[in-house]
């Protein structure tokens, strides 16, 4: 929707923007080929590396989608992304190359140089390209005006992005609205021109360009009325909803079969984001499931010879869109529950084992989850699944408690790094998990991933919520 807002259309644009695409895959298989080059040993299955290589950066290594990203983002920031998406992309090589059992066919020292070397040099072309963007669209046009039909919380936001951001070559005149200044309560760095009934005289007079009209759903009359005066004009129009008056989650806009639609309540993990969220739960849980595998072995031995009773407790909990899934924890109590009356573990349980108690205390008793990862039933980050029971008994009290369910269930999550974890004795301490697990629904990004992750392996051993 952006894109024509931003610039008039350019061959050349979407060329850089192709090149873009394109380049990391060029620049790994690039390095790759001059590093066995260097090396002067052509391997039995390079060609097929090359191959593996190059798919691999198209779908990981690749610019962010919208197209103001790549040339506003922060050289930091790009930077922090070129490193982390290269990271993922040697995660996932190390997993097929383990599953396939091909190391052996791969020298280390070239892989090895070839992994150092090729992050530096996709920074550089990265850093590269994004100035070439920058320069191009900063002097290939003009700055084009725009002003505002209706003054409220969108469309300030929208005219402060705007002015803040100068590569996207529109300057902000002002608002018009029919309300006076102190009715509007105006911001310093907003201007009323005038009222609805002026706009239209005063686009013709000052050849405006793009025109955003932010009145309320409500005053769709207005709306109406208002696209009929510009009809005599050449300007850009677009509708700016008042998207602060609703709880949004992952809202966004599109279209089907060709009508515009607006997504108000969806899920954070489509299209090229949910391929990188489940390489990454893939990759990640066959590098910890690998490195915890005596561990796990010395566990279940143990919890076998503590109490009778089974090592893998299953527990049926609600997983992606409600459905029921099979949950697997290493039993840490005496009984396996899984009615519809289940009664929360407290600090003093005497349901609870020995061996039991140092399992969830170092949260160890979550591991066999990494199998539901595999699955693809969970991940390694979201939401975590409640019992059955739970669910349905939390549903009736807790507003949006349903909605924690459009993504996969986490063995960790933003709740639990907060010390929303445990016995949740009051509905206060239910309401805060499921806030956190919403927030994480607007928010959600790798790095965000990533910081839980770290949180997690740091707070296991400090939690006194733990038991």
């Amino acid at each position: 929707m952006n894109q024509p807002v931003l610039y008039k259309q350019s061959f050349l644009i979407a060329l850089l923007a192709a090149l873009q695409a394109v380049m990391p895959a060029v620049v790994a298989v690039g390095t790759l080929y001059a590093t066995v080059t260097f090396f002067g040993s052509v391997f039995d299955r390079s060609s097929q590396a090359i191959v593996v290589v190059a798919v691999l950066c198209l779908v990981l290594i690749q610019p962010p989608r919208e197209v103001t990203t790549p040339v506003t983002t922060a050289r930091i920031t790009a930077v922090a992304d070129t490193i982390f998406r290269w990271l993922l992309l040697l995660a996932v090589l190390l997993a097929v190359g383990y599953i396939t059992n091909s190391f052996a066919a791969y020298p280390r020292r070239i892989f090895l140089t070839w992994a150092l070397v090729t992050p530096v040099a996709l920074i550089l072309v990265t850093l590269t390209m994004q100035e070439l963007m920058h320069h191009f669209l900063m002097n290939a046009f003009e700055n084009r005006k725009a002003i505002f039909a209706g003054y409220n919380n969108s469309s300030l936001e929208l005219a402060r992005r705007l002015t803040n951001n100068p590569v996207m070559r529109l300057a902000v005149s002002g608002f018009f609205d029919d309300r006076s200044t102190d009715r509007l309560g105006l911001e310093s760095d907003a201007k009323l021109i005038g009222t609805l009934s002026d706009l239209s005289a005063y686009v013709k007079q000052h050849g405006t360009d793009v025109i955003f009209i932010a009145l309320p759903i409500r005053h769709l009359k207005r709306v109406m009325n208002l696209l009929d005066d510009l009809r005599d004009t050449t300007a850009s129009i677009y509708y700016v909803p008042d998207i602060f008056v609703f709880d949004l989650i992952q809202a966004r806009s599109g279209e089907i079969h060709g009508i515009p639609v607006v997504a108000m309540c969806e899920t954070p993990f489509y299209g090229y984001r949910g391929v990188t969220k489940r390489l990454i739960d893939i990759g990640l849980s066959v590098v910890v499931l690998l490195l915890f595998l005596p561990l796990l072995l010395l566990v279940a031995l143990m919890v076998k010879i503590s109490s009778p009773g089974p090592v893998i407790f299953k527990q049926r909990r609600y997983g992606l869109d409600a459905r029921e899934l099979a949950v697997y924890k290493f039993r840490t109590m005496t009984v396996t529950e899984d009615g519809t009356q289940i009664r929360q573990a407290s600090k003093t349980d005497k349901r609870i084992t020995r061996i039991g108690a140092i399992l969830r205390r170092t949260s160890m008793d979550e591991l066999p989850q990494l199998i539901n990862v595999l699955q693809g039933r969970m991940s390694l980050v979201g939401p975590r699944p409640h019992a059955v029971a739970h669910n349905e008994e939390y549903r009736k009290l807790i507003k949006g408690y349903m909605v924690r369910h459009k993504v996969l269930p986490g063995i960790t999550g933003l709740a639990q790094v907060n010390g929303c974890r445990g016995e949740t004795s009051q509905l206060a301490d239910m309401e805060a998990r499921v806030n956190y697990d919403l927030d994480y629904l607007r928010r959600w990004s790798p790095m965000l991933d990533v910081k839980i992750i770290l949180l997690t392996a740091i707070k296991v051993f400090r939690d006194d919520k733990a038991y």
